[in-house]
C-alpha cells in the first residue's frame, strides 16, 4: 500500500456515511477509492502528492510498524492528523523532530469530511469542484519549527 492509497483507505475507515440517526456505517463496509468523485479524488490525491514532495525527508526511515511501510503509515498518519482523530504522526510512532514537523504540516492541511451525495459517490466537503483546498507549509515555516526545537 502507498501513501495515497493509505490516505484513502484512513478517510473511508475513520468516516461513516450519516445513513441513520446515529450516524450510519463506516464508509469502509460500502464504499471504495473507486467511489470518490473523481474531481474530489483528484484534488485530494494532489494534496498528498504535495505533502509527500514537501516533507520526504522526514517520512523515510521513521515509521515501519505493523508490517506497512513508511509511505503506507504517513498516507494514514496524514489523514488522522489533519483530521483530528485520536492518533497520527504525534502519538509516539514517528521519532522527533520528524513528528513535530509532519504534524504541524498535516494539520495545516485542515479538516476533511466525507459525505455521500445523490449520486453515490463519495465527495469531500469543499472539494467538489476539483480544486486542492488545503494549503502547503512553506519550508521556511518548517525551518522556522526545527530551529523552535533545537532552542527548547
Amino acid at each position: 500500500m502507498d501513501f495515497t492509497e493509505a490516505f484513502f483507505t484512513a478517510a473511508l475507515w475513520s468516516s461513516n456515511d450519516e445513513s441513520d440517526d446515529n450516524g450510519g456505517e463506516p464508509m469502509d463496509r460500502n464504499y471504495g477509492i473507486d467511489d470518490f468523485d473523481p474531481k474530489c479524488l483528484a484534488a485530494l490525491t494532489a494534496e498528498c502528492e504535495a505533502f509527500q514532495r514537501d516533507y520526504a525527508e522526514h517520512i523515510v526511515g521513521c515509521a515501519r510498524r505493523c508490517g506497512y511501510s513508511d509511505d503506507a503509515m504517513a498516507g494514514h498518519d496524514f489523514w488522522l492528523t489533519r483530521n483530528d482523530h485520536g492518533c497520527g504522526f504525534w502519538d509516539g510512532d514517528w521519532p522527533k523532530p520528524a513528528a513535530t514537523i509532519l504534524t504541524k504540516a498535516s494539520k495545516a492541511y485542515g479538516n476533511v469530511d466525507l459525505y455521500i451525495g445523490d449520486d453515490g459517490k463519495v465527495y469531500a466537503m469543499g472539494y467538489e469542484s476539483g480544486e486542492r483546498r488545503g494549503w502547503r507549509v512553506a519550508p521556511t515555516l518548517v525551518e522556522t519549527l526545527i530551529e523552535e526545537m533545537d532552542g527548547k
